[in-house]
C-alpha cells in the first residue's frame, strides 16, 4: 500500500457531512469534493495514498478541522497507515500545532478506533526503546539553537532538546521520514515558514524525494489554503536550489 501507484481510498471528501448536506449549501463546492479532491487530487502521481492520508490528517489535525477527521481517519486506515503510526502522529502534533489541536483530535480518534475495534494492543506504550541518536545532528542542531534562541529563553532551548530531538523524534512507531512528513505538513498548514528550511532539509535527509516534497505543496493548497501554499512554495524552492538534485 505504500507504493505510488496504489489504489486510493479517497472517501467523499466532506467529512461528517454528506454530499447532498454540501449540495444543499454549494452544489460547486460537493462537485469540487467529487471531481477535483477525490477523483483528481487523491489519483495523481507523486505521492503514494498512504503519504497523502499522512499529510491530510497531519493538516486537519494542525488546522483544528474537526469535521474533516472522522472521514480521514478512516481512509488513513484503508490506505496502510497503521493504528500506531495514527497515535503517534497526533502525539506529535501536540508539539508542532499544539496540544489542545493533539486532544481535540484524540476525542474523535477514540470513537473512529472503537468502531474499527482497535485496542490498546495495537497502540505505542507511553515508555518505548528509543531510536538511536545521532550525536553530531544532534550537538549541531543544539548549538544553532542555542545560539540563536537560548538568550531569549533557556527553557525551550532545554526542552527542545530533552523533550523534542532526545525523545519524541526518536519514538520507533512513526518512521523517522513521517514524523518530518507530518512536521512539515504542520509547519505549511500553521504558515510557520521560517521553520520549514530546517525541517524540510531533516525530511529530506530522511527519505522524503524532491518530486514528494513538490506534490505535498500542492496537495496542503486543498486543506492549508492557497495562500499558505504559496508562502510555503518559495521557502521549498530555496532548499531544492540549495540541495545536491536527488
Amino acid at each position: 500500500m505504500g507504493a505510488v501507484d496504489a489504489t486510493a481510498q479517497t472517501g467523499s471528501q466532506t467529512g461528517s457531512l454528506s454530499r447532498e448536506d454540501v449540495q444543499a449549501v454549494s452544489p460547486a463546492l460537493e462537485g469540487y469534493a467529487t471531481d477535483t479532491l477525490a477523483n483528481g487530487l487523491w489519483k495523481r502521481p507523486g505521492l503514494a495514498p498512504r503519504d497523502r492520508s499522512i499529510i491530510t490528517v497531519a493538516a486537519v489535525v494542525a488546522r483544528n478541522q474537526t469535521v474533516l477527521l472522522p472521514e480521514q481517519l478512516q481512509l488513513a486506515l484503508d490506505n496502510g497507515v497503521k493504528p500506531a503510526e495514527i497515535s503517534e502522529i497526533i502525539t506529535h502534533l501536540a508539539f508542532y500545532a499544539g496540544w489542545g489541536n493533539a486532544i481535540a483530535a484524540t476525542a474523535i480518534t477514540k470513537d473512529v478506533f472503537a468502531e474499527r475495534g482497535i485496542g490498546p494492543d495495537q497502540l505505542p506504550k507511553a515508555s518505548v526503546e528509543l531510536l538511536p541518536l545521532d550525536e553530531k545532528a544532534e550537538a549541531d542542531r543544539a548549538a544553532r539553537v542555542e545560539e540563536s534562541t537560548g538568550p531569549a529563553s533557556p527553557g525551550l532551548v532545554r526542552d527542545t532538546g530533552d523533550v523534542l530531538f532526545k525523545d519524541l523524534w526518536l519514538r520507533p512507531d512513526l518512521a523517522p521520514r513521517d514524523r518530518s512528513l507530518v512536521t512539515v505538513t504542520a509547519l505549511i498548514a500553521t504558515a510557520q515558514v521560517e521553520q520549514i528550511p530546517f525541517h524540510l532539509n531533516k525530511a529530506m535527509d530522511n527519505g522524503l524525494k524532491r518530486e514528494e516534497a513538490a506534490e505535498m505543496v500542492s496537495h496542503l493548497a486543498y486543506y492549508a489554503g492557497w495562500p499558505n501554499a504559496f508562502s510555503a512554495s518559495s521557502v521549498v524552492r530555496s532548499v531544492f536550489e540549495k540541495r545536491p538534485q536527488q
